[in-house]
């Protein structure tokens, strides 16, 4: 049961990472998605999905030492880019972004939640 919690937040993790290369490629790609595009915004959300997708996902699948740093770091950075678009661009920032970031911010605490449990579990059976 160990690593199964990890394996589960692995597969979250490249689920999610999948949504963001997706939700940013379109735009980058020029789809227009109806709405006013704040112009950082995509390319943050398919760079994001990238490292999660390559990065952050590999790392917490294979065990990884630095698998809860980065997942906590994603997660932090997730949280400094909502606190920016409801601070610096309240007026202009479509409801589908706020929408889509406080999402990945839940799923995100899921993730968090489990390789914290994992890691805990770890160092009981030590």
């Amino acid at each position: 049961m160990k690593k199964h919690l990890n394996k589960i937040a692995s597969v979250i993790t490249f689920i999610i990472g999948i949504m963001a290369i997706f939700a940013g490629g379109k735009v980058l790609l020029g789809q227009d998605p109806g709405y006013y595009v704040i112009n950082w915004l995509p390319v943050y959300n398919y760079t994001a999905g990238i490292l999660t997708f390559c990065v952050t996902g590999t790392l917490i699948w294979l065990n990884h030492k630095l698998a809860l740093p980065i997942a906590i770091g994603t997660f932090a950075i997730h949280g400094l880019v909502m606190v920016i678009l409801q601070t610096g661009y309240r007026d202009v920032v479509a409801p589908d972004s706020i929408r889509a970031m406080t999402v990945r911010l839940i799923v995100w605490a899921v993730i968090l939640g489990l390789l914290i449990i994992q890691s805990q579990r770890k160092t009981v059976s030590k």
